[in-house]
């Protein structure tokens, strides 16, 4: 009895692999099921556009939990498992996950497949950044929010044009390290781009009358999202975590007449119950914006979090 079921379900998986070959278009996502290539992304944004690429049925995973700073992220000895099983590594690159280089380096995975989802990406360099209230307050900078990056702004994800290139870089890179699922990684991508337009296009039509609009950001997350909208970020007026002084207040407010902005942009997921007493006192409103940081592990939460920032950035403008 339990030779014959063992012929049966051999010759059924004979039968599966005749069909899978013959129609290959149609059961490409039971296949993608059954190839395990194991697909690592480092933080929310690369989870989700890698996810909008490989469909249901890729098998993802996430280094940085949603809701944890990438920034300042310490890897675990779990991650280290992960990469080591790894087969393919998503990264957003330009230097923003610090702790990934030596993380990969550790676990000797030769194996691993590195897509740089910022390939081709011309970066903003930070440094020029001649609005910068950074560079005129140094001394603070080692006890606040902010971070300096070498290689230019990263935060690349937050323009839907660019997040296309992402998208086509991770694409790119999964065809090559899994042929077999070139189809389903062409069809997936081409609607995710597809929806990626549709929001560029909202964007466009939506902050064509705000341009020039100026804004005060908390942390130099959108620089990419300005400069795409011909929005102007004036400054990025760096705040400790926690302990904010009356220095601090004064900064925001300096910088707040300075440029006669119309709002001051906070942070999701970041306590800024002292920004907004400061913007009560000076009479401009406190908006947040949502730097993609944490969230849904969902492909499609990416545009309900960016039409959140739209939104946000309309009435920022008024």
């Amino acid at each position: 009895m339990f030779r014959k079921f063992q012929w049966v379900g051999s010759s059924l998986l004979g039968v599966a692999a005749l069909i899978t070959t013959v129609s290959l278009g149609n059961v490409s996502s039971v296949a993608q099921n059954r190839d395990g290539t194991k697909i690592v992304a480092t933080f929310l944004p690369m989870y989700i556009f890698t996810k909008g690429v490989t469909g249901e049925g890729g098998e993802v995973e996430i280094l940085v939990p949603p809701g944890t700073d990438p920034h300042d992220y310490q890897a675990t000895p779990e991650n280290a498992r992960t990469i080591a099983e790894a087969d393919v590594l998503v990264k957003n690159g330009l230097g923003f996950e610090e702790f990934l280089e030596k993380l990969v380096d550790g676990t000797g995975n030769s194996q691993l497949q590195e897509i740089d989802a910022s390939q081709n990406i011309e970066p903003i360099e930070e440094k020029e950044d001649d609005h910068d209230d950074r560079d005129r307050h140094d001394h603070d900078h080692h006890h606040s929010h902010g971070h300096s990056h070498e290689e230019g702004n990263p935060h690349v994800w937050l323009d839907p044009v660019l997040a296309q290139q992402q998208v086509k870089n991770i694409r790119d890179g999964l065809i090559q390290a899994n042929p077999n699922n070139a189809t389903t990684y062409q069809t997936n991508a081409n609607i995710y781009l597809q929806k990626l337009q549709q929001l560029d296009q909202e964007f466009k039509t939506r902050l064509a009358p705000f341009q020039g609009c100026k804004f005060i950001a908390f942390h130099d997350a959108y620089p990419y999202l300005a400069k795409r909208y011909n929005l102007q970020q004036m400054a990025v007026v760096e705040l400790p975590q926690d302990n904010i002084t009356p220095k601090d207040i004064q900064r925001v407010i300096n910088a707040t007449k300075e440029y006669q902005v119309k709002a001051l942009l906070g942070e999701i997921g970041y306590d800024d119950s002292r920004v907004q007493q400061i913007a009560k006192d000076i009479g401009v409103p406190v908006k947040k914006l949502d730097p993609l940081e944490s969230g849904l592990l969902d492909p499609e939460h990416y545009f309900t979090a960016m039409r959140n920032n739209l939104k946000t950035l309309e009435e920022v403008c008024k």
